[in-house]
């Protein structure tokens, strides 16, 4: 029978609690920063390892879809990254323009981000699946001036909407075209770009020396929120600091780790932990080019030696629905440690982590708006499976109760569902929502970043996700959290993912309706459904466990991976789509 905790070894000595502010203050001095005087993102990353004994260590290795590989160095990237920031100086680029980057996972996205945070530029990455629309929603919002991009993307999704963008000046064009691109000139197909190559081959690589501080902002984020307009967060350079702290503390990342995170770098995850963290700790990242692949991911890990594995759920439960054949045979010795990001993480996959690769699956918590990890399940600690785990060092959270014009009321009872607050400060915390500054303000009360997530703590400190705020299910007096429903639901065998959502009732006022996509070859039947039902109902109670269940073959998601619960609703009750005002 399982545990309800996976007890660790406690190989580290534990974490001596400090006062946030000493906390900062101590990881400035082990970067030999202050934030109060210079201070740049691309130059903890980058420049301080070119100019160290660890100056030839591969920084990045590129895993080509076609099998190619290309290891790239500290010290090469550290030119590159001048010859890009030389380069935007030569277009007339400002100090805090804004560059934008719209790539895959290929060498150019990289260089481009890290030389633009060198030269003072705010870095805000695409996602490469994003449509004409959203691109040109974003560029205008922000406004940017210069866009990075494939010579295919730019064809498809900026090119017919170029006159739309007055801001942009300059796209600079990565050619991926093959034997097209041969037939004529990158100028004469692509007119009014840039050729990547040519630019970069004229411009100077001589060192660059950046003129930022802390405050300065460095990376503008848009958020991947189901309705309304994206948010773009801010975020200043000292974000950094919280990028080497948690990358150490939260996912036990070392100098001599392979390191593997598969966020896109698109979104947030992928820049501050798939570019960003793993360089200033000095450590080797795979970066795969390809599109997810449950045997292909299999191999990496196994083939490259991967250490630390940085995920997210929806990938996780994509490799279980593959079927245990996949990983038969397969040993992974050189893994130690295994993260999850993006949404809460099912206690069924924490077990399938435990099963299949031989460790558990360490669940953490943290929002585009934090910058950085900020709950965690860490190595030293012991894991509950499905729980978000504790507050990382320098970070200060409270479970909280909003009052109509008074303060939050903070709660102290173990086990009471309320508001994820955090106590503002840490280095990574954004600094406003782009041309929104009351949105922002509406952020924060008496100190407290109020985070709009559920949560309740139990009595040893360990914190559980309940839903977002307008998530939760009000049903005959109860507050049923979506996640809790959803994990026991994927305990079943068959059960491959889960969504769930509050169905109106004349009763009860809600219902809990599930959606549930099984695993391959397994046949949805009506015994089968009575059987989840049944289920649920033994592991939930009836006032908790879903009234209806439905068969689906996919749920729809984010482009960030998320469950869109509200999509689902907007489905159940025959609402357009597109409409997120009638589910408010």
């Amino acid at each position: 029978m399982r545990t309800a905790v996976i007890h660790k070894s406690r190989s580290k000595p534990p974490v001596v609690p400090v006062d946030a502010a000493t906390y900062w203050a101590a990881i400035a001095r082990e970067l030999a920063v202050s934030v109060d005087g210079p201070l740049n993102i691309a130059q903890l990353a980058v420049d301080r390892h070119a100019a160290s004994a660890n100056a030839d260590k591969t920084a990045f290795r590129f895993l080509g879809e076609a099998g190619a590989r290309r290891d790239i160095s500290y010290r090469e990237l550290s030119v590159l990254t001048d010859r890009f920031a030389h380069l935007l100086g030569d277009l007339g680029v400002q100090k805090s323009d804004c560059v934008f980057v719209l790539c895959g996972r290929i060498p150019e996205l990289y260089v481009a981000v890290l030389g633009a945070l060198k030269f003072g530029a705010v870095v805000s990455p695409l996602f490469q699946a994003f449509g004409p629309e959203p691109v040109r929603a974003r560029i205008a919002q922000a406004p940017g001036r210069v866009l990075v991009t494939t010579a295919s993307a730019y064809r498809r999704k900026v090119a017919p909407l170029r006159d739309a963008l007055p801001s942009l000046q300059h796209v600079l064009v990565v050619d991926d075209l093959g034997d097209e691109s041969t037939q004529e000139s990158a100028q004469e197909s692509l007119p009014n770009t840039l050729d990547w190559t040519t630019a970069m081959a004229a411009a100077a690589e001589t060192p660059v020396t950046p003129d930022t501080t802390a405050c300065d902002p460095a990376l503008l984020h848009f958020t991947s929120g189901t309705t309304g307009t994206p948010k773009g967060a801010l975020h200043g350079h000292g974000a950094v600091l919280t990028h080497y702290a948690t990358a150490r503390y939260a996912l036990d990342l070392r100098p001599d780790d392979i390191f593997w995170c598969t966020a896109d770098p698109g979104w947030v995850t992928g820049m501050s932990y798939g570019i960003l963290a793993p360089l200033v700790i000095g450590a080797t990242s795979i970066i795969d080019e390809a599109d997810f692949d449950a045997a292909r991911w299999a191999a990496i890990l196994a083939d490259e030696r991967v250490n630390v594995w940085y995920t997210a759920p929806t990938a996780i439960r994509m490799l279980m629905k593959a079927g245990p054949a996949l990983f038969a045979g397969r040993r992974f010795p050189d893994l130690r440690f295994i993260a999850s990001v993006g949404e809460p993480l099912n206690p069924e996959a924490v077990w399938w982590g435990v099963e299949t690769l031989g460790l558990p699956i360490h669940d953490n918590w943290w929002q585009t708006e934090t910058g950085g990890i900020m709950i965690a399940n860490t190595a030293e600690n012991d894991l509950k499976p499905g729980s978000m785990g504790r507050p990382v060092p320098g970070v200060v959270a409270h479970v909280v109760r909003r009052v109509a014009g008074q303060p939050p009321e903070r709660i102290a009872t173990p086990d009471t569902v309320g508001e994820l607050a955090l106590e503002t400060g840490w280095p990574s915390m954004f600094r406003g929502y782009l041309g929104q500054p009351e949105r922002y303000r509406e952020c924060f009360a008496d100190g407290l970043y109020l985070s709009g997530d559920l949560v309740r703590r139990d009595a040893d400190g360990d914190y559980w996700f309940v839903g977002r705020g307008d998530d939760v299910i009000k049903s005959a007096g109860h507050l049923i959290g979506p996640f809790e429903v959803e994990s026991v639901l994927m305990e079943h065998l068959a059960v491959a993912e889960a969504g769930v959502i509050g169905k109106p009732d004349p009763l009860a006022g809600e219902s809990v309706k599930a959606f549930v996509v099984l695993k391959r070859d397994v046949v949805a039947d009506e015994t089968l459904r009575r059987e989840l039902l049944a289920h649920a109902r033994r592991r939930l109670g009836a006032a908790v466990a879903p009234k209806e269940i439905a068969f689906a073959e996919c749920l729809p998601h984010t482009r960030s991976g998320k469950i869109m619960r509200r999509l689902l609703k907007a489905r159940e009750l025959g609402l357009p789509e597109g409409d997120s005002s009638a589910l408010e």
